[in-house]
C-alpha cells in the first residue's frame, strides 16, 4: 500500500485540499499530521483510499464523498458525512452538530459525543442505508426530518438520558436506538412513538454494535452494551405533512 504523508500545519484548506486530489492516483492511503479546522477534507472522493487524520478537522469533512475510509484521531467539528453516499468516518472523540445531514449511505461511528440535529434528512437512496452511531450522548433535535436508515445513541457514560429534546421531529422514516428503558414522550416529536425492538432491530442492533466495539477495541464491553435496555423510536406515518401539502 502506497502512503502520502502530509504535514497540514499553517496550510489553508483549500491548498491541503488540492494536495490530496493531486495525490489520488498513486496513494493508497494519506496520513495528515497536525489538522486544525481545515474544511472540507475527503469531500467529493470517490475512491476505495484511506484517510487518517491526526488533529482536529474542520466542517463539511467526507461532504458527498463515495468510498473512502476517514478515521479521525481526535474530535470532529460539524456537518461531517454531509450527503455522503459511502464509505465510513471513525471519529476516536466527539463530533459537533449535524452529523450526517443528508447522508444517503456509509457508516459514522463516534466514540463520544455528538451535537444538535444529528442524523437531520438521513435517508435511504437506490439501496444505500446510512447508519450513525455515537456511544456518548446527543443534543436537541437529534433525527429531525429523518427520512430513513439508523440511528443508534449508546449513552455509554450518560447518568441520566443520552438525548435531549425534540426527538424525532419531523420524522417520516427510519429507525433510532436509544440505549434506555423509558424516555418521556414530552422530548419526542409529535411524528415519534417509542417501543420495543422486534426481532430485525435486535439483530440490526447487534450487527452494528458489534461493530462499533471492534473498531474502537471495545470488545469486551459488547455484551454488556448490547444487554440494554433498548428503546426504538419509529415514526407514526409515513407523511406527516400530507395534509398540508395535499388537498
Amino acid at each position: 500500500m502506497n502512503k502520502t504523508v502530509i504535514d497540514a500545519r499553517g496550510r489553508d484548506f483549500k491548498e491541503l485540499n488540492e494536495l490530496i486530489h493531486e495525490k489520488l492516483n498513486v496513494t493508497d492511503e494519506f496520513i495528515l499530521e497536525d489538522v486544525c479546522g481545515q474544511r472540507y477534507i475527503g469531500a467529493g472522493i470517490k475512491k476505495n483510499i484511506k484517510i487518517t487524520i491526526n488533529g482536529y478537522p474542520g466542517g463539511d469533512l467526507a461532504a458527498f464523498m463515495d468510498g473512502p475510509e476517514i478515521v479521525i484521531n481526535g474530535n470532529a467539528q460539524d456537518a461531517i458525512g454531509n450527503t455522503m453516499n459511502s464509505g465510513s468516518i471513525i471519529v476516536h472523540g466527539n463530533a459537533g452538530d449535524i452529523a450526517g445531514y443528508g447522508m444517503r449511505g456509509g457508516k459514522i461511528f463516534v466514540k463520544g459525543n455528538v451535537g444538535y440535529r444529528v442524523g437531520i434528512h438521513m435517508k435511504e437512496y437506490q439501496g444505500m442505508f446510512p447508519v450513525i452511531v455515537a456511544g456518548g450522548e446527543a443534543k436537541d433535535f437529534l433525527g429531525e426530518y429523518m427520512a430513513g436508515g439508523l440511528l443508534i445513541i449508546l449513552g455509554l457514560h450518560s447518568k441520566g438520558l443520552p438525548v435531549r429534546d425534540f426527538v424525532g421531529t419531523g420524522m417520516h422514516a427510519g429507525r433510532i436506538f436509544l440505549r434506555t428503558e423509558k424516555i418521556d414522550p414530552r422530548l419526542l416529536g409529535k411524528e415519534v412513538k417509542a417501543g420495543k425492538l422486534d426481532e430485525d432491530d435486535l439483530k440490526m442492533l447487534e450487527k452494528y454494535v458489534t461493530e462499533y466495539c471492534l473498531t474502537f477495541g471495545m470488545e469486551k464491553e459488547k455484551n454488556k452494551i448490547l444487554s440494554g435496555p433498548f428503546l426504538k423510536l419509529s415514526p407514526f406515518s409515513l407523511r406527516p405533512y400530507g395534509r398540508l401539502y395535499a388537498y
